[in-house]
């Protein structure tokens, strides 16, 4: 069984991985696949470096993605190109892992299910939901954008509403981890009777 894990940056889906994680099922992070395929000697690292300016690169010769998240939320059509290039290398890396995953089911965290319409690829979807105003504080306190940057990055993202329409589970994280943490744990035991 295979769950996607979703929600808008800054709401919680990176803990609620870890707990699922310290039950011993495998989570894949797509997040992570989307850097390790556009890595120094990738394919995705020369399609990049062929369509965006060799200003996204930091001194040791990577892609800074902050420096590329800026110029891509300044275009959509830079979006959409770099979307197109990263999207199908990520897909392939995570078709992989999860043919290697050994647990009962696998979490994939995926903050793009609803844009990407790849909700197909999953059995349940599960979205981490928090207030606006929440994840707005979360985000810029943990990231080193300023609110106007994660305000742009939300924007950017679907609708709470849209999001929660895809949902088969979800998980409210608008208190403390530890009520998160039990949420999380809930859903597991779910998620194995279903196996």
């Amino acid at each position: 069984m295979i769950i996607g894990l979703t929600g808008g940056i800054g709401s919680g889906k990176s803990a609620v991985a870890k707990f699922f994680l310290g039950e011993g099922i495998t989570v894949i992070d797509a997040d992570e696949l989307s850097r390790e395929v556009i890595e120094p000697g990738t394919t995705g690292f020369k399609r990049v470096l062929d369509n965006f300016s060799a200003e996204i690169l930091d001194p040791n010769g990577c892609i800074d993605r902050s420096k590329l998240r800026i110029e891509v939320f300044d275009s959509p059509e830079k979006k959409i190109l770099l979307e197109s290039i990263t999207h199908p290398l990520v897909r392939d890396l995570l078709s992989q892992r999860i043919i290697d995953s050994k647990s009962l089911y696998s979490i994939i965290m995926v903050p793009l299910i609803y844009e990407t319409k790849s909700m197909s690829m999953y059995n349940r979807i599960l979205v981490i939901d928090c207030d606006p105003e929440l994840q707005l504080l979360r985000a810029s306190s943990r990231d080193n954008n300023s609110k106007d940057q994660i305000q742009k990055i939300i924007n950017s993202q679907c609708t709470r509403e849209e999001r929660l329409s895809i949902a088969n589970d979800v998980i409210p994280n608008n208190d403390s981890l530890e009520n998160l943490k039990d949420r999380a744990l809930s859903m597991h035991k779910f998620y194995l009777t279903l196996c």
